[in-house]
């Protein structure tokens, strides 16, 4: 565990020793006073003269030590903290640079409730191994023992006495440690399962509103608090007793030294001076064997935490190298491309951002108990051998129903995940061949819901390209058709965005994330429901903008409304995950089943409308005949 520790720290390992030897210092001042009450202590009861002078030098020592005491003990901690923080800093840095290579799903999975945690509450939870039970715990627990090493020479039947109250503290220790270890697990979950429910009710919130959940998501929130509140107690519950135990047994060191010491003495086996010297030292490592075996239970708490934070290390980062882009042209080919999510078998369901499986690991594996009894994951696969190529500098539409794997598609492109089978190259390039900053420069994402970031909309756009200039930044807001309602506001495009971009409107957010993407230039374009969010008014705007940023481009795009890619030049037809057809508009419309459903849904869509009964009718009868028809049902 330490170990770890160091390798954590760094250079500042050395600062960790120095805080241990400091420490160390203090709780040896703390011991010498007893000592030194011995060397008054001792003359008196046999009888020895001793003057003033004697007295005075071992009482001034005695205030000495303790302020040596005090001000070794801060100076060490103090020197702790800032080499604990050091530590977690490096951590932090560790972890945040691991993340970056991760898939984004697999951290999306984990849950912001358990990604905070562990970010913030278990790594801060770390402070207390690094400042406190590395050096306090190793100082405190070094000079009991070189103090019983000591008492042994002096007189080992008074130093065997002495021992007796720690194999009762270390029994009912080791009880409350097992007891604590079983509790551990069920009380951690209940806190990241407290706080993905406390994130999920904030965000939802509004949802919960309008449809009058509150009753139902407040039970779920109220639950999930509750529960943890009964792990943790029920954790503490069994843990107590046996900590009580052990702390208020540990301490009494002459608990047998005391009355069979006398006794000792009495019958001739130990001389008075000898026992006078063995109970002011057994007083004097009391306190600090309990301050070190005090941080004992912090121990399975610490070991679980280092090793959630090694479990999230280890996990497989994506694949990629170390190389620039230099594919031959910006051709998209994917190649017998299969692809699938992890479930927990537990849970009976797929995650909405699911995490890539094992690798080879595909079709509806059915789970079995892994070694420590929990259930493993069952494969969920979505895209199925797909293979088709996207030519550069043409449009490539995907369609299909919802759910077929469109988005999925999309985000395989952009390296979201790995493929479990078959691979995916640009320009003859494979994407795991080259680096994600050397892909990301080859292609602009645009989702149907961008994230914002709480700073000026200026700013917002420039994260396409941060070296550009302002008058950079408002040419690509102008030709995204931004400027129609960013002069509306106050501040114009210095207006701050809000959190998660509140302060605008869905549209408007996406056309904020068109001028991203205009801005970056980048030669390919990946759109998936771009157009989500825009109302009939806008949506004539943002296809205009749409129109300037794919110029001369290699376009990748997801639609559900066909009108909008009937022009593509090749449409890509997926039916639950497979490749059903591909080709031109027309050619589909001839050639392929799904496509003529897919198309005529479509076309219904748009010749939708409201009808209503004759005003003049009873209000049950208009509601009634109220129905929703095309042309058809005229």
């Amino acid at each position: 565990m330490f170990k770890k520790v160091f390798e954590y720290a760094g250079p500042h390992k050395k600062d960790l020793y120095s805080a241990t030897f400091i420490v160390l210092l203090s709780v040896l001042m703390g011991v010498l006073p007893f000592v030194l009450a011995y060397q008054v202590i001792s003359p008196l009861v046999m009888g020895n003269a001793i003057d003033t002078g004697y007295v005075s030098i071992r009482v001034i020592g005695v205030l000495i030590c303790l302020v040596l005491q005090a001000v070794l003990y801060g100076w060490g901690l103090d020197v702790s903290h800032k080499a604990a923080y050091n530590t977690l800093l490096r951590l932090r840095t560790s972890l945040q640079k691991r993340f970056e290579q991760l898939p984004l799903g697999f951290i999306q999975d984990k849950g912001t409730g358990t990604i905070k945690k562990l970010f913030v509450d278990d790594v801060d939870s770390l402070e207390v191994l690094l400042a406190h039970s590395l050096p306090e715990g190793i100082a405190n627990l070094m000079i009991p023992l070189a103090v019983y090493i000591a008492m042994f020479f002096i007189d080992w039947k008074l130093a065997l006495l002495s021992l007796a109250s720690i194999p009762a503290s270390l029994l009912a220790m080791m009880i409350m440690y097992s007891v604590g270890m079983k509790k551990m697990g069920p009380y951690y979950m209940a806190g990241q399962k407290m706080n993905n429910t406390i994130i999920e009710y904030i965000n939802g919130m509004e949802v919960v509103k309008v449809f009058n959940k509150d009753a139902e998501s407040y039970e779920r929130f109220r639950k999930d608090i509750s529960d943890y509140r009964d792990y943790t107690l029920e954790w503490y519950k069994a843990a107590w007793p046996w900590m009580a135990i052990y702390s208020s047994l540990l301490p009494c060191t002459i608990i047998l030294t005391l009355p069979l010491g006398a006794w000792f003495v009495l019958c001739g086996f130990s001389t008075l001076p000898d026992f006078i010297l063995i109970l002011c030292l057994s007083l004097s490592i009391g306190i600090p064997l309990l301050k070190s075996l005090g941080f004992l239970p912090t121990m399975p708490q610490l070991n679980y935490k280092i090793a959630a934070l090694e479990q999230v290390l280890e996990t497989a980062p994506l694949k990629q190298a170390e190389d620039t882009f230099h594919g031959t042209n910006h051709d998209i080919c994917f190649d017998h491309v299969t692809f699938g999510y992890k479930v927990n078998s537990a849970e009976g369901g797929r995650h909405p951002e699911g995490v890539p499986c094992a690798e080879g690991a595909l079709g509806h594996e059915k789970a079995q108990p892994g070694p420590d009894g929990k259930p493993m994951v069952t494969i969920d696969e979505v895209i199925h051998d797909i293979s088709f190529t996207a030519k550069a500098g043409q449009k490539t539409a995907l369609v299909g129903e919802s759910g077929s794997g469109k988005s999925t598609l999309a985000k395989l492109l952009i390296h979201y995940y790995d493929p479990q089978q078959g691979a995916i190259s640009i320009g003859g390039q494979d994407i795991t061949a080259m680096s994600l900053e050397a892909l990301n420069s080859q292609i602009s994402y645009v989702a149907q819901d961008q994230y914002l970031f709480n700073t000026s909309l200026l700013e917002n756009i420039r994260m396409g390209r941060p070296g550009a200039t302002d008058e950079e930044v408002l040419e690509a807001a102008k030709k995204a058709q931004c400027m129609e309602f960013l002069e509306k506001l106050p501040q114009g495009i210095h207006s701050m965005a809000g959190d998660a971009g509140k302060m605008l409107s869905g549209g408007q957010r996406q056309r904020i994330s068109l001028a991203r993407a205009i801005l970056k230039n980048a030669p390919v374009i990946v759109l998936d429901e771009a157009t989500a969010y825009a109302d009939p008014e806008n949506e004539e705007k943002m296809e205009a903008a749409i129109a300037e940023l794919v110029k001369g481009k290699t376009l990748f795009v997801i639609a559900h409304k066909l009108p909008a890619i009937m022009n593509a030049d090749q449409i890509c037809v997926i039916e639950h995950g497979r490749l059903a057809a591909a080709g031109a508009h027309k050619e589909l419309l001839e050639s392929c089943e799904e496509y003529r459903k897919l198309w005529k849904a479509s076309q219904r869509s748009v010749e939708w409308k409201v009808t209503t009964a004759n005003p003049a009718r009873g209000y049950h009868d208009a509601v009634n005949s109220t129905a929703v028809s095309g042309k058809e049902g005229k």
